[in-house]
């Protein structure tokens, strides 16, 4: 009988910390330094989008949820139109990207996707459709929203929050650091970003699971 529980609690054990390491794996793909997770999936145009394609190109993938409070802060305020408008410029690709699932807040099809954008004012290059969360997870992105840069070599320079302040209020974005902003400089004067990885702040992604 001691040897059955025992074998138990050991089986129970086992099984306890399969979801933890399973985790850890798939957040692993996404590393500083490390090339960015590749991925192939539809845009809101119906068109396919590929990272390969984007090779020699700066990328940035923001994700995103038009109903999260975190997100509406950066939208109506212009912070994240700005950025998108200033760097698409200069030849960065920036990419959103929408992982909720499903009858899951922040969910839209392809067109809705395009119009919500129109109505706040954004400029992406793409918006990547992301309803099985399969990119998401494989990239470790937690809320909306997070951002990531990927170098013209394919390789991960920054993950992380927005900014340094995590509110939901416009009147902190003005006081708060821009991650984005000094990562692009730091990449700019051909320096290592000095800020790398810097936790994110938002509304947790709406994955299916």
């Amino acid at each position: 009988m001691l040897n059955a529980t025992a074998l138990r609690r050991t089986v129970l054990s086992l099984a306890a910390s399969l979801p933890l390491f399973a985790g850890t794996a798939a957040h692993a793909a996404a590393e500083i330094g490390q090339p960015a997770p590749a991925f192939t999936a539809q845009g809101a145009d119906g068109k396919s989008v590929s990272l390969a394609s984007f090779k020699g190109k700066t990328v940035v993938l923001e994700w995103t949820n038009h109903e999260c409070p975190f997100v509406v802060k950066h939208y109506e305020s212009g912070n994240i139109p700005q950025l998108q408008k200033e760097f698409t410029a200069k030849g960065v690709v920036w990419l959103q990207v929408i992982s909720s699932a499903p009858d899951k807040q922040g969910h839209v099809d392809g067109p809705s996707a395009i119009k919500i954008n129109g109505f706040r004012n954004a400029t992406p290059s793409g918006v990547v459709l992301d309803p099985d969360g399969k990119i998401g997870k494989t990239y470790g992105a937690q809320t909306t929203p997070h951002l990531f840069i990927v170098d013209p070599a394919g390789q991960l320079v920054y993950k992380g929050g927005i900014d340094s302040i995590p509110s939901a209020s416009k009147n902190d974005i003005a006081k708060a650091d821009n991650y984005v902003k000094l990562a692009f400089a730091d990449l700019a004067a051909g320096r290592k970003v000095a800020h790398a990885s810097t936790k994110p702040y938002g509304c947790s992604i709406k994955y299916a699971d």
